[in-house]
């Protein structure tokens, strides 16, 4: 069961039992916090025992102080404090939360002698501390020690010790609604596959029209009516319906164009008549991840009130080896008019998301385009878990997505596109072919998708090795990570808000 935090901001705090949690960096002889809840200066000995130095986020825990008015005391290293930046925060929040058990109040005291910590840092340090708690047991029947027979849990009281208390408070909410939006992205892509189908994920996404977003949901007959012949395809093999969610937060002007994220919605993936491996298919339940990061995005903009307008478009689909399944071979018509020779059904999700694109483009003209799949194995084989692939048509755009990775450490490498690449997907039998083969094939995607853009600003973002499976770590224990939500939230604030 994952910890739940009641957190909460303060000037000072009166310790009276529970857990104390310092800081400590390289450059001060004590922790933060250590007048109050460690007045006989037991660290210095642990300390000097346990080789303690106070190197980033390694920890020294002390049960039962002497002389101290808390249980217990646990120090964790900063490394030097006036070197961390937000994602520092962050970890550090992750890496206190992780080592809060089995109390019902805990004290964090994050400004360090001689560096204050300010309330943008208390509101990062909280936002770890919200990440990291999250885990995915809905199916577990199993309770935990902490848990009643209901499979309730009381929430830990955490209190942050900061002068800028007011400013963290006030900051804080849009931390939370960051944490919803990526704790709602990683809950869509940890659902079983018999649990969210497309027509189950689009109830989701429905579900935010409670914080004020817009939500339409097309179904398969109104997709045929505007002739989404690509996405239909991928559909058409699986006895569930596909879906076509458009969502919109209309948080600026009127007049203002919006910007457009397009997400990839394959609920699951069996490669269709190209089946995969039986070996870890278990894992095509989450090639979805592109659509969930979209709807977390919506979710968090919606939750704090962006001042942006933003549409959200994801296309949902199940792909399936079934008799109607369509065939390597197979012709079929996008919605923009443009034909594509299927030489592999498993290269499906371009399929969905070429006729998301020209839809979103065409009906809404928006500043910019940014689409997120999990697309291509390729990927993982240039960059691993690390960092997601970046695709541009735009300088601009494209070095604003960079930024925003650094700042979130949800990092990007941009990749080429090319017009040599382009020979690599062309069809003897139809304007295009859906794969370019073994090599370049995450450009080869890449260049398939920018065909139908025209010329809007847009993004491919493959994040086919960050978005599950990804490597764990202070700020996140789950399979499914909520990778883009925190970025691409980052990109809106710092270039598109009024």
């Amino acid at each position: 069961m994952s910890v739940k935090f009641e957190i909460s901001f303060a000037k000072t705090v009166r310790l009276n039992g529970g857990l104390a949690i310092l800081l400590k960096d390289t450059d001060s002889e004590s922790p933060a916090g250590a007048a109050s809840a460690d007045p006989a200066n037991v660290f210095a000995k642990a300390a000097r025992i346990a080789r303690f130095t106070a190197k980033g986020l390694a920890s020294l825990d002390i049960v039962a102080p002497e002389g101290s008015p808390v249980d217990r005391i646990i120090v964790i290293g900063t490394g030097r404090a006036k070197e961390l930046n937000a994602h520092d925060w962050l970890k550090l929040g992750g890496a206190a939360a992780a080592r809060i058990r089995n109390v019902e109040k805990a004290a964090i005291f994050i400004d360090l002698p001689g560096v204050q910590a300010g309330g943008k840092a208390a509101a990062d340090f909280a936002l770890g501390m919200l990440l990291r708690a999250y885990s995915f047991d809905t199916y577990k029947t199993k309770k935990g020690d902490d848990e009643d027979k209901n499979g309730a849990q009381k929430p830990v009281k955490v209190t942050i010790v900061t002068p800028d208390a007011a400013a963290a408070k006030k900051l804080f909410a849009a931390s939370e609604a960051i944490a919803d939006g990526v704790i709602l992205a990683r809950d869509l892509v940890n659902e079983p596959p018999n649990v969210l189908g497309p027509v189950e994920f689009a109830a989701k996404a429905k579900a935010l029209e409670k914080l004020g977003v817009e939500v339409e949901i097309l179904t398969e007959r109104e997709m045929r009516r505007l002739g989404m012949g690509a996405l239909l395809g991928v559909a058409q093999g699986s006895v569930r319906p596909p879906r076509l969610v458009i969502m919109q937060w209309k948080g600026g002007k009127v007049k203002d164009k919006p910007v457009a994220f397009i997400g990839k919605g394959v609920v699951f993936d069996t490669g269709g008549i190209s089946i995969k491996p039986a070996a870890g298919m278990e894992d095509m339940k989450g090639d979805m991840g592109g659509a969930a990061a979209v709807t977390g995005l919506m979710h968090t903009l919606a939750a704090r009130g962006a001042k942006v307008n933003v549409v959200g478009v994801i296309g949902l689909v199940e792909n399936m080896p079934d008799g109607n399944a369509q065939r390597p071979g197979d012709i079929v018509t996008s919605m923009s008019g443009q034909t594509i020779e299927i030489i592999n059904t498993d290269a499906e999700g371009r399929l969905v998301l070429c006729d998301a694109l020209w839809y979103t483009n065409d009906r809404f003209k928006p500043q910019f385009m940014i689409n997120l799949a999990t697309l291509t194995g390729a990927i993982l084989v240039a960059l691993g878990n690390l960092q997601a692939g970046l695709f541009s048509n735009d300088d601009q755009l494209a070095n604003q997505l960079t930024a925003a990775g650094l700042v979130t450490n949800e990092r990007l490498w941009r990749m080429p596109l090319g017009k040599d690449y382009d020979k690599m997907i062309d069809s003897k039998f139809a304007d295009m072919k859906n794969t370019g083969g073994r090599y370049a094939g995450s450009i080869t995607a890449a260049q398939f998708l920018k065909r139908f853009v025209q010329e809007t600003p847009w993004a491919h973002l493959d994040i086919a090795g960050t978005a599950m499976g990804s490597t764990l770590d202070e700020i996140n224990q789950s399979w499914g990570s909520g990778y883009g939500v925190r970025l691409l939230d980052e990109l809106v604030r710092e270039n598109y808000e009024s």
